[in-house]
């Protein structure tokens, strides 16, 4: 995600989009060349300027559409991890406060409830983007000593959820936790359970494709219709004008498709990195260790955080 902007923003967007600017640019080459080039078939090449007005409303909307899924999309992502933040905070809380006992310092069961979370967020942040969770620093750095029983899981984060689970059902019956705190950590087990789930739904139902596909083929049309508008008006200033115009429509369009899944690790993404470093500082300093890893800060030309 980018934080800050630093340098020309535009010179990257048009790199970004240089087929489609030069896609616009040549068909307005085409179309006001055409015109100056063959008079007599200047008749031909020239369209009132009411219904290309019509057609640039109704594309605007059309594409704008996409784009405002995308962003609900992209927005509800940012809010379940947001809320990821406050169920992690709440759930290492409760370890802390419900298996405190008489002792000072953490013990193992606490140690191993708020770790095994950690280990959780990072792997939930690995298959979000698609990574090997076992190749990841982060989710290695406490994962338990069966990790082969791990491996062949097919939902790592459900069965780390599990874990969870069975430990607090063997405190309640040893006499550790009682019956109303094991409901409550289990109702934060439930809350984590609906965010990764929430995550899962946005990331495994993209928006249907149809829309991109109409919006990129409609804007291609309409950058060949647009000179033909104003070339008698503004003659070789169409060229300039129409890329002006025809790359605002796809920047919109383009908007959308990247917006569409917040969890990728293009820059446009929510910075899941970030965000699962924070928790696991957090956490771990209710358990009272030293050795915490450094808050992850933008980095790049773009100040990009990931």
């Amino acid at each position: 995600m980018i934080v800050a902007r630093q340098g020309s923003f535009a010179r990257v967007v048009l790199l970004w989009q240089w087929r489609s600017t030069l896609f616009f640019a040549l068909s307005a080459v085409v179309v006001v060349g055409a015109h100056e080039l063959f008079p007599r078939i200047r008749d031909y090449l020239e369209l009132p300027t009411l219904p290309l007005a019509v057609v640039g409303a109704a594309l605007g909307i059309f594409v704008s559409f996409r784009t405002n899924q995308a962003y609900d999309r992209w927005w509800e992502g940012r809010k379940l991890w947001g809320r990821m933040i406050n169920t992690s905070r709440h759930w290492t809380t409760q370890v802390m406060a419900y298996l405190s006992g008489e002792r000072a310092a953490a013990s193992a069961e606490q140690r191993r409830l708020v770790l095994r979370h950690v280990t959780y967020v990072h792997a939930l942040r690995c298959l979000l983007r698609q990574q090997d969770p076992f190749e990841d620093p982060d989710f290695r750095a406490h994962l338990e000593p069966d990790e082969d029983a791990l491996r062949g899981e097919s939902n790592l984060t459900h069965a780390l959820l599990q874990r969870q689970l069975d430990d607090l059902v063997e405190l309640n019956r040893g006499g550790a936790l009682d019956d109303f705190r094991l409901q409550s950590m289990d109702e934060s087990i439930r809350h984590l359970l609906d965010i990764q789930g929430g995550c899962e739904r946005i990331k495994k139902t993209p928006v249907p494709p149809i829309y991109g596909l109409l919006s990129t083929r409609i804007v291609q049309f309409y950058a060949f219709l647009f000179p033909l508008g104003v070339v008698h008006d503004l003659g070789w200033w169409a060229v300039p004008i129409n890329l002006l115009v025809c790359t605002a429509f796809s920047l919109i369009a383009e908007a959308g498709r990247v917006l569409e899944d917040p969890f990728t690790m293009f820059f446009n993404g929510l910075p899941l990195s970030a965000i699962s470093r924070m928790i696991e500082v957090n956490v771990r300093q209710r358990l009272g260790d030293d050795d915490l890893p450094p808050l992850l800060e933008p980095t790049g030309s773009y100040a990009v955080l990931m």
